[in-house]
This record gives structure tokens, sequence and C-alpha cells, in this order.
């Protein structure tokens, strides 16, 4: 638990934080006629699955098998390899 430490803040501050303390909270707002109640999920970004794709070394650069893949930009990939020895 945290030690107590002496209220440091200026008088004006002091009655600024009570005049906002004592605020009546904003009413929630109402739906509008057209609006409809979605998800939170729809709110959210969609979530991405992970992939598995072929693909050759040449020269150091991955180059992959399927022409018509194509990841988003910077897109995270982890390279699966044997060992080379």
């Amino acid at each position: 638990m945290p030690t107590p430490q002496p209220d440091t803040r200026p008088e004006s501050r002091k009655a600024l934080d009570e005049q906002l303390a004592a605020e009546l909270p904003l009413p929630i707002p109402e739906p509008g006629p057209g609006d409809q109640a979605k998800p939170l999920e729809a709110y959210l970004r969609p979530r991405r699955r992970p992939v598995a794709v072929a693909g050759v070394v040449e020269n150091g650069v991955v180059r992959l098998l399927d022409p018509a893949v194509k990841f988003p930009e910077r897109s995270r990939v982890i390279v699966v390899a044997p060992d080379p020895a």
C-alpha cells in the first residue's frame, strides 16, 4: 500500500478539483431513430489469422511460391527452415 504523501497542490488547483468532482456526470446519449445497436466486437479491428505459405530462399531473400499471396504492410513473418547442417 502506498505511503500517504502531503498534498502539495496549490489552493486554486484544490478548488478546481473540488468543483470538477461536484459536477454531475454527463447523461448517456440517446440513440438516434436510425441507429442500431452493434456488439462491441463490431467496433474492433478484425483479427488476422495466421497463414502458412511455401517459399524458397534465393541469395538470402525469401521468395514466395504463390504469387497471388499478398501481405499487408508491416506484417510480421516467421520463417521456418531446416538446419543447414
